[in-house]
């Protein structure tokens, strides 16, 4: 089976690399699979979940704040603010995060809060779908 790089880099560190059959993530105009031999491109990517499918068949999955997913010939590049494996989220966080930004979405004063808490709301309900991708992959 032939395989392809994958970086997934965020602003504080290198959340992964490794050989890969398939990287799915989901850009501004959908979901995306990235398998070896794939046409280069660059596009950006909406806050959510990574999969990955490693070359030994194994999956792993991870949390993205949204960001650029790169292909090139020999590497799948993703590079986002935030990168979370997302068997490290936190669902009490996110819940509670979730909750701020509804508040602040009812209470809105002007236009900078309502942008600031939909962008909060977009993020917290990406890491709880994320967390649900996770659990339901993990029962089968």
């Amino acid at each position: 089976m032939s395989t392809i790089r994958c970086d997934i880099v965020s602003a504080e560190e290198e959340i992964f690399q490794g050989e890969v059959q398939m990287v799915v993530a989901t850009g501004e105009m959908g979901e995306l699979g990235i398998a070896p031999r794939h046409a280069p491109l660059i596009t950006r990517l909406k806050p959510g979940q990574v999969r990955v499918t490693l070359a030994d068949g194994g999956e792993q999955f991870f949390y993205v704040s949204g960001g650029i997913l790169e292909v090139q010939p020999q590497v799948v590049t993703i590079l986002t603010d935030t990168a979370i494996r997302a068997a490290d989220l936190d669902e009490a966080q996110a819940k509670a995060a979730k909750d701020e930004a509804e508040r602040m979405l009812a209470n809105r004063s002007d236009a900078m809060d309502l942008a600031e808490a939909q962008t909060k709301l977009a993020e917290a309900m990406a890491q709880l779908q994320a967390l649900e991708r996770l659990r339901k992959n993990l029962k089968h």
